[in-house]
């Protein structure tokens, strides 16, 4: 039985692996609690879709336990599945009819339809009831399928790469509506992006994948506030640093860049006592794009 302390996902000792050979993530934990926003961020390839496939029951792990309000995700009732919303690709389909057919067609199908958070998005598009979608442009499909998705008027909902095909402006448009949304309705929302400028201005928490494994799993505000990029210069065949809490060291001629959630003090301590000689030592201010790049490296 869920209650309000439940985690509306929680994902215990996951592991994934594709055949004998690659090992997608293993061990991973962790919970989503009711009324956040999580954005789940990682590179290419480190099973952030797959996570998701996982949770909705598309794909089977390899170990784990992984459940949804409560109920594990192999045996969820139809009426816990009708409290999600899932969106993977962000086009609609039947492209022939017209933005009020398309509403009337999906609203048969969810009880708990609300017509009114589809048309509220819709005329922020500036599109008209009769347009058909497809005279639409690529952006603007993306923005239906989206509304669409919140007229479900789901607990949950689960967006796969939602920026797909918007543009900055229409990205803006709804992360802002998507935000406000959420927040008025207590909606909990699990999604990844690729534009993580983004979505700094929408999650509550965030979760870093690396390949095999989460780097963090935090609160936005809190990583901005504990994880910081420091600079410096040196010589040319100065070594970069050498300590595991200072990641991903990189260097363009004789200015060096590090990362850490230690403070100034610690990294200057280390590198004095690594015998690395610097000038111009400073701390940079980071964004959740800045952070990223410093957990997960450049490259």
């Amino acid at each position: 039985m869920i209650n309000d302390s439940t985690p509306v996902i929680s994902v215990k000792h996951l592991t994934q692996r594709y055949g004998t050979g690659r090992v997608i993530y293993s061990d991973l934990n962790f919970e989503v609690p009711k009324g956040r926003i999580l954005g789940l961020l990682g590179k290419n390839g480190t099973g952030k879709t797959t996570t998701i496939n996982i949770l909705m029951g598309y794909l089977r792990p390899v170990e784990g336990d992984c459940r949804i309000f409560g109920e594990k995700i192999t045996e969820i009732r139809p009426e816990t599945r009708a409290r999600i919303a899932l969106l993977i690709e962000g086009h609609v389909q039947y492209s022939f009819m017209t933005i009020s057919q398309i509403e009337k067609f999906y609203s048969r199908f969810y009880r708990k339809w609300n017509r009114e958070a589809y048309y509220e998005l819709m005329k922020k598009l500036h599109v008209s009831p009769n347009q058909k979608i497809s005279s639409m442009s690529c952006g603007q499909r993306s923005q239906v399928a989206l509304g669409l998705i919140l007229a479900q008027n789901a607990d949950l909902l689960v967006l796969d790469d939602f920026s797909l095909g918007l543009d900055p402006g229409y990205r803006r448009l709804f992360v802002d509506y998507l935000h406000d949304y959420a927040k008025s309705e207590e909606k909990t929302v699990f999604m990844t992006s690729h534009i993580i400028q983004d979505l700094e201005r929408l999650i509550d928490d965030c979760i870093i994948l690396d390949y095999g494994k989460i780097l963090t799993h935090t609160p936005v505000n809190e990583l901005l506030d504990t994880f910081s990029k420091f600079t410096f210069s040196t010589t040319d065949d100065s070594p970069l640093p050498d300590d595991d809490k200072l990641v991903n060291p990189y260097r363009i001629k004789n200015l060096v860049e590090v990362y850490s959630f230690r403070d100034a003090d610690y990294v200057k301590h280390s590198l004095e006592k690594q015998g690395i000689k610097y000038s111009g030592f400073r701390k940079e201010e980071m964004n959740l794009e800045d952070a990223f790049i410093g957990l997960t490296g450049k490259y």
